[in-house]
């Protein structure tokens, strides 16, 4: 198997017989099958959007915004990103319009519809050859998206979130591929970025990783800008400076306890022009001009830590992940905004880690599992405490929150430590990337047994 973005050439070997009693034997084997981990990815799809149909929560975006933004666009009336700001991206316009292929009256059903199929194309990719690792990430998957609940479907979040999964579980087998995908994502949502930020840091071909998404980006931002876009299409960076803080963003926890325990001039307020609620007192204005440069000062620190980590030794299998998931949590921990979407970001760094890390990733999987399970009690469910504010809905708010410095805490602790290559030794490179074409008797490699 050749591992051309790492630079290594690696010679397969078996993998390890499983340990236990027939008991848990008969349980792996019922866990490895390939009718049971579709069955299980098609019953969390349906339980989720199930349920958030039944209760009438957690996509209300895609029904109130995106189908009127798709409908404007299809009507030729509007077009956001081309003749008019967009807090998005441009490219974020192609996956709100595909669910009209499936009529205006069924929008939602189309929604949930294209959201399971590229879900699905990512659940391919990660199972194939039904490697133990990229087997218990699968698993770990479809637990991520059952406790985040509907919102894990129901955001333009869940579309990159696809896309960055595929990508991550690519790059060492076509990197090309890999980095369209991932740049492809990052023009849904920026948030991508990230990943492919790490990536150029912890792979040997970085500067081939830096030509090929400029090269993307630029086919892709032709696109508005032949048809008079303007600086419509690079509206989304300045539309989002401009905004207030989000009540579920980490910063605004100070004012939040404030706002429930009725401090004058701490409010909770519906922001009408982006369409979220707010939180305003003594303060919050300088908080908020303080938050982009922070954001902009923590990435560069955790950047330069993984560079560190890469000139002591370390390999991409450990710098690749724990990078990724250490930037992504920052766009979260250090931003203004906070929506509730933004915790499917978490999801591909975590996956790319238990596919090369096995255990040594169990730590910030798990605390992952935990942030998506706080998220889902304070949104879509119970979201209207935050909204008076309640004492126990900001207390479970807050926990949420810090997790998301536990989770930094973790990933730049591991980043700092010094680990050559031995200690990666039982890393292992993956053997199969559908629908790319592998050797007949690949195997997953360890790290300290590649060449």
């Amino acid at each position: 198997m050749g591992i051309d973005a790492a630079g290594m050439d690696a010679a397969p070997v078996p993998l390890p017989a499983p340990r236990g009693g027939s008991a848990a034997t008969t349980l792996r084997r019922i866990a490895a099958s390939p009718l049971s981990l579709w069955i299980g990815f098609l019953i969390v799809h349906l339980v989720i959007g199930g349920f958030g149909l039944l209760q009438h929560t957690g996509f209300g975006d895609v029904f109130w915004v995106y189908k009127p933004w798709a409908q404007l666009a299809a009507q030729g009336t509007e077009i956001v990103g081309l003749n008019a700001d967009w807090v998005y991206p441009f490219g974020a316009i192609v996956p709100i319009m595909l669910p009209l292929l499936f009529g205006e009256d069924n929008y939602l059903g189309g929604w949930l519809t294209m959201v399971m199929l590229l879900n699905a194309a990512a659940f391919a990719v990660l199972i194939v050859g039904r490697e133990p690792r990229r087997l218990v990430a699968a698993w770990w998957w479809l637990g991520f998206l059952l406790l985040l609940g509907p919102i894990s479907l129901g955001r333009l979040d869940a579309v990159s979130g696809s896309l960055a999964i595929i990508g991550l579980l690519w790059l060492t087998f076509h990197e090309r591929v890999a980095v369209v995908t991932l740049t492809i994502a990052t023009w849904i949502k920026v948030w991508p970025a990230a990943i492919i930020v790490a990536a150029v840091i912890a792979m040997k071909t970085r500067w081939r990783i830096v030509v090929i998404g400029a090269v993307t980006s630029l086919v892709i931002a032709a696109v508005p800008l032949i048809f008079g876009g303007g600086m419509h299409v690079f509206s989304f960076i300045t539309t989002q400076t401009d905004r207030g803080i989000q009540i579920e963003a980490p910063v605004a926890t100070f004012w939040m306890w404030q706002a429930a325990f009725h401090v004058p001039d701490a409010v909770v307020y519906y922001d009408q022009d982006l369409l979220t609620f707010q939180v305003t007192g003594q303060g919050t204005v300088a908080a908020g001009s303080l938050m982009n440069p922070l954001l902009a000062l923590t990435v560069l620190v955790v950047a330069l830590i993984g560079i560190r980590s890469l000139r002591r030794g370390t390999p991409y299998t450990r710098i690749l992940p724990e990078l990724s998931l250490a930037l992504v949590t920052a766009f979260i921990a250090f931003n203004k905004v906070g929506s509730p979407q933004y915790i499917i970001w978490l999801a591909a760094p975590v996956v790319i880690g238990l596919v090369y890390q096995g255990r040594g990733f169990k730590t910030p999987a798990i605390l992952v599992l935990t942030i998506a399970a706080l998220t889902q009690v304070i949104y879509p469910y119970l979201y209207s405490g935050l909204l008076v504010p309640l004492p126990s809905m900001v207390a479970v708010l807050t926990a949420r929150n810090l997790m998301y410095f536990v989770v930094l805490g973790w990933t730049i602790g591991a980043l700092w430590r010094k680990r050559h290559r031995d200690e990666a030794a039982g890393d292992l490179l993956p053997a199969h990337a559908w629908p790319f074409r592998s050797a007949p008797d690949a195997h997953p490699v360890p790290v300290g047994e590649a060449r």
